[in-house]
């Protein structure tokens, strides 16, 4: 079977390497790649956005599987165009992924069926969010609508961060259409976690825990980004937790979504805060995480294909998925200046020193090749990914990689995983 993956970031890259462990698949392509994508895969130079190209590609090559791994696409309607094209694809369709192209729908559809969340208000006017600002008061968070690159959700500590954050969304269209309309949403405490699980529209199956780390800096400080890195297992989502989520929250949504007439087929990715042991919803995502894909699929026993058709084909609930007992971590290398601006064509260099060491694994996101060398090309450099008997093992191989790899103004987090280990102490 030849097996198409679109996007061209780490967690991409994280599907060509597992994708090729399938004795089902002889070819992956990659559409558009990167420059560690283009070692295990022939990268196609067609865009995300390009989806008549893409559908174009799939049927001339005969390609008998398609991953869509970022949101754009699925937000675009991808998933809908292939199959209209007769062409299997594994993702949400365009009606599904609005649980993540719009904030708007996701907080009604929770206030709708009961989903445990924060309380809100939607806003499209930049004169009246100020004054329900002056009137709530902080902290609160503002939300552009539309997708951000995860960076839509600014927290806000005073009502003068929370204003200069309308201002940004609304006034000066940070974020484009995205931010035409806004969520200010109450301010949830607690700690974060990732809960991602698959969804054939009628049977739930969860994947392993594992938490994500968004601010730039450590100690969860700074602005937000697309994730800094991630660990699983997390010891932080308990086995009564973990019932919780799946009882109150990803299979209501999953039956919810059903009754919206919108049936959830592939990934659903629930950002949730922990708090005295329960969990509420901060956002979903259509898609599977970034950086969580590489440390999960790193633990995933079996083949991804079986999976992903049997979402397709409906019958989910004959699948099992199997988790290997060690921990795995994924620290974010990213460039300097990141999530702002940064600068690119950075030479690289220690990639594959690092990838030498035992248990560790070198995902690229923001790479591209020049001259015979690869070089940085966007926020999200590489996702330097570790296998250890438990998290302090994997956090140590971890960052032993990271010290291998050099380019001028590398930044990464030094506290990744660091929240488990009060966990086992």
């Amino acid at each position: 079977m030849k097996v198409l993956v679109v996007g061209g970031g780490g967690r991409e890259h994280t599907l060509v390497w597992k994708l090729n462990q399938s004795p089902r698949v002889t070819k992956v392509y990659c559409a558009p790649g990167n420059a560690g994508i283009s070692r295990e895969a022939e990268v196609v130079p067609i865009d995300v956005t390009d989806i008549k190209a893409l559908v174009d590609f799939a049927v001339s090559e005969g390609i008998g599987l398609t991953c869509a791994g970022p949101e754009l696409p699925l937000t675009l309607g991808i998933v809908d165009a292939f199959e209209a094209a007769g062409l299997r694809i594994f993702g949400a369709s365009k009606a599904a992924a609005e649980i993540e192209g719009s904030k708007v729908f996701t907080k009604d559809l929770l206030a709708k069926y009961n989903i445990p969340s924060g309380t809100y208000q939607v806003f499209d006017d930049a004169g009246a969010a100020r004054a329900y600002l002056k009137e709530i008061g902080a902290p609160i968070v503002v939300k552009a609508d539309g997708l951000a690159a995860g960076k839509g959700a600014i927290v806000c500590q005073t009502i003068e961060e929370a204003e200069e954050a309308v201002r940004l969304c609304m006034d000066e269209r940070a974020f484009g259409d995205a931010g035409d309309t806004i969520v200010i949403e109450e301010f949830l405490e607690g700690e974060e976690a990732s809960f991602l699980a698959f969804s054939d529209g009628k049977t739930v199956l969860p994947m392993a825990t594992s938490q994500d780390h968004k601010p730039i800096f450590d100690g969860d400080k700074g602005p937000n980004t697309g994730g800094m890195g991630a660990y699983s297992p997390a010891p932080v989502v308990t086995p009564a937790l973990f019932d919780q989520a799946m009882n109150e929250i990803m299979i209501p949504t999953v039956q919810a979504m059903a009754a919206e007439g919108r049936p959830y087929k592939g990934v659903l990715y629930a950002g949730l805060m922990i708090k005295d042991g329960k969990a509420r919803v901060l956002e979903f995502n259509a898609r599977f995480g970034d950086p969580e894909a590489q440390p999960l699929f790193m633990r995933l026993d079996g083949d991804l294909v079986e999976i992903m058709e049997a979402v397709i084909d409906e019958r989910l609930d004959e699948i099992t998925l199997d988790w290997q007992d060690d921990a795995t971590i994924c620290v974010v290398m990213a460039s300097g200046g990141y999530p702002g601006d940064y600068e690119k064509g950075k030479v690289i260099t220690g990639i594959d020193e690092a990838d030498a060491l035992p248990d560790v694994k070198v995902f690229h996101a923001g790479t591209a090749e020049k001259d015979g060398k690869i070089v940085t090309s966007g926020g999200r450099v590489l996702g330097v990914t570790a296998r250890g008997k438990d998290i302090p093992q994997a956090i140590e191989r971890a960052y032993e990689a990271c010290a291998l790899i050099k380019w001028d103004g590398a930044q990464y987090r030094t506290d990744i995983g660091a929240k488990a280990i009060k966990f086992l102490k």
